[in-house]
């Protein structure tokens, strides 16, 4: 169940800082937002679905820990992606 291509790309492209950056803690927590996004969506159709549910879990921790990161080394580009990606309202 890994993110299609296409919305990867468009989800790297909206939040690189370079053109060729992938691996900024903003490129990784909006691609890590999109996979829970469609593993949540996942969950209402199957409710018993243990096993992806733990790596839902390791995901959203995942992205605590980045935006964690991003928050002690930069707090104007961790205001800028939780307010962009509609997180922490």
């Amino acid at each position: 169940m890994a993110l299609d291509s296409k919305i990867t790309a468009e989800v790297v492209k909206k939040y690189q800082r370079s053109s060729d950056d992938t691996g900024s803690p903003e490129v990784q927590v909006a691609l890590l937002s999109a996979r829970i996004e469609q593993l949540s969506q996942h969950f209402k159709e199957h409710l018993h679905d243990h096993h992806s549910r733990q790596g839902l879990l390791r995901m959203v921790s995942n992205r605590r820990k980045l935006l964690k990161y991003l928050r002690n080394s930069d707090v104007g580009r961790y205001q800028e992606l939780i307010s962009s990606l509609g997180l922490r309202k």
